[in-house]
């Protein structure tokens, strides 16, 4: 079992920018697949982006260069660092961890961004 702890959203104004941070439980080195989901009002879940322990990464196509994600193996740490942040991008977001690219196996409990125009 992988837990996942979420921290760093908050309300931002538009242009501004975050730095969001995931802590798991495990080491990092044994998880493939961490990553970073989003869920708007009335919106589906979406994949914001997700990287392999080979850094490979997948990014959703609404990102247009404005998001980074890293990982820290060492320290069990996921960053989502967000710039020029939009209000279409207030959701919560969700850090995960999965055995496969695509495919969610643990969920951490979400972190709030608001982003104000």
């Amino acid at each position: 079992q992988v837990q996942l702890v979420e921290s760093g959203g908050g309300l931002v104004q538009a242009g501004g920018s975050l730095r969001l941070s995931c802590a798991a439980s495990v080491t990092m080195f044994s998880i493939n697949v961490m990553g970073w989901y989003r869920q708007a009002p009335g919106k589906e879940r979406e994949l914001v982006a997700e990287i392999t322990l080979g850094d490979k990464i997948n990014y959703g196509d609404f990102v247009k260069g404005r998001f980074t994600i890293s990982r820290d193996n060492a320290k069990s740490r996921l960053y989502l660092q967000m710039s020029s942040l939009e209000p279409e991008d207030t959701a919560v977001y969700y850090c995960i961890a999965a055995y496969r690219l695509g495919v969610p196996a643990y969920w951490g409990q979400g972190t709030q961004v608001t982003v104000s125009s």
